[in-house]
């Protein structure tokens, strides 16, 4: 049997994303058992974005899938085409738009290559210990866990829970309760040192934008201290967290 492994990311205009996916996809093959090898069809990592492509993505998985197995695949049900969402919220994204792509391809290929949709990253259990290690780094008397947000019912809870094991209040880009609302109860309740820690994948123009916010934060309360931690980035502790969904 012949596995690939496809990485989908949101996507962005913003160049960064782009470079940090394509050195994860890097780490995440060298997580393989096997010593990656770029002739073999083996353990392939490819990477893909759901917007901001020139193709929609079920034609990335396409063309994908012809570049990891070539026109001459093995019988059926011996390719293994493994989509990975990373994706920290099981958003609209990811309960049905990726889905819905996964379904697509899998009609275009037929059934010489199985594509199998894994849990999205916001789902791995050791997650939290990763941002756990993220905070660790940063002294501060309180926390926020500021998330892009999600319209879909119930995304929230994630970002609750994972805020509440990490001792901290959650935020929302794209929503209530927003970062400014959750610093002004925070200085109300009388705390000076706040950080915040952005639930987000890379750097690009949300991290930008949220670090600008944050300097008007500092002129609207000159008391308080505020820092601000790094998204995820491309770690080799990522990598293994998406290895692991490989074979979930």
């Amino acid at each position: 049997m012949s596995s690939a492994y496809l990485l989908v990311s949101h996507g962005s205009r913003d160049p960064r994303p782009e470079v940090a996916m394509q050195q994860l996809a890097k780490l995440v093959c060298n997580k393989s058992p096997n010593n990656y090898n770029p002739s073999s069809s083996e353990h392939l990592v490819g990477i893909a974005a759901l917007e901001m492509s020139p193709q929609p993505l079920h034609e990335q998985i396409q063309l994908f899938a012809k570049s990891a197995f070539g026109d001459c695949p093995l019988s059926q049900n011996e390719n293994r085409l493994k989509i990975v969402p990373l994706f920290l919220l099981p958003g609209v994204h990811v309960m049905t738009d990726i889905p819905a792509e996964v379904a697509l391809a899998q009609q275009a290929i037929g059934q010489d290559i199985m594509i199998e949709l894994q849990p999205h990253l916001g789902s791995h259990p050791n997650l939290e210990k990763l941002l756990a290690k993220q905070i660790s780094t940063i002294k501060a008397e309180a926390w926020i866990l500021l998330a892009h947000g999600s319209r879909r019912p119930g995304s929230k809870e994630t970002v609750e829970a994972m805020a509440a094991s990490l001792s901290a209040v959650a935020a929302y880009w794209a929503g209530p309760p927003s970062l400014e609302s959750q610093v002004k109860e925070l200085v109300a309740a009388g705390y000076r040192e706040i950080a915040i820690l952005p639930y987000f994948l890379f750097a690009g123009g949300i991290t930008d934008a949220i670090a600008a916010s944050i300097e008007e934060l500092k002129l609207q309360f000159s008391a308080v201290n505020f820092r601000l931690a790094q998204p995820l980035g491309a770690s080799a502790e990522l990598a293994e967290l998406i290895w692991d969904l490989t074979d979930r």
